[in-house]
């Protein structure tokens, strides 16, 4: 059974950190770029054999320049982007909640039946997210490489940590994903399903 390592690094501080951005194509903030370097820069010995990156510019940016310092192949990924909060795209939770209390409770609590006006639903999230993964996976079988790093959102990392943890998916908003951190992860195709392990 192949089994692969993946480092998922969350994107830093972007222009719109204070809201549900989403599909919002902001860019990094200085310190946002920063805090993905230092991160980066600690972890430096890593033998990463690929970069995979979302195509939002928050995380496609910095990406691109990693792989043309250390010459890595770069994929982007259109199924890696974060989550689409439809209405509530580039709005704080403060104006959410001044407006639609009930909603915005009802989504943080039980996200796999609530999900904002004109939004991807969870399971829409889900299946497009491990898509992105399975075409990971399938490309690492081929081509012989064992260690991706994937830059990406906290959405996308909070639902791998709720998969590796086997925990329900109403607990992913409550998951830790730090801007600018790095989380490591292994998987591993098991009766065509994609399974997660935290390392």
């Amino acid at each position: 059974m192949s089994k692969f390592k993946i480092d998922l690094l969350r994107h830093g501080e972007s222009q719109y950190s204070h809201t549900l951005r989403g599909h919002l194509d902001d860019e990094l903030t200085a310190k946002g770029w920063q805090q993905m370097q230092s991160t980066i820069e600690q972890v430096a010995n890593q033998p990463w054999d690929i970069i995979v990156s979302s195509s939002l510019k928050r995380c496609a940016c910095f990406a691109e320049q990693f792989a043309k310092t250390t010459g890595l192949p770069l994929f982007l990924n259109h199924d890696l982007k974060e989550m689409y909060f439809g209405d509530w795209e580039g709005i704080s939770t403060q104006q959410i909640y001044d407006t639609s209390p009930e909603l915005l409770a009802n989504f943080w609590q039980k996200p796999s039946q609530y999900c904002p006006p004109r939004a991807e639903t969870l399971m829409e999230f889900q299946t497009r997210v491990l898509k992105g993964f399975q075409d990971l996976f399938a490309h690492m079988q081929q081509q012989n490489l064992q260690h991706a790093l994937v830059v990406t959102h906290g959405g996308v990392i909070k639902l791998l940590a709720c998969l590796a943890r086997q925990q329900s998916l109403d607990d992913l908003l409550k998951m830790p994903a730090e801007l600018g951190k790095l989380y490591s992860l292994e998987f591993y195709e098991k009766d065509d399903q994609l399974n997660f392990i935290l390392i």
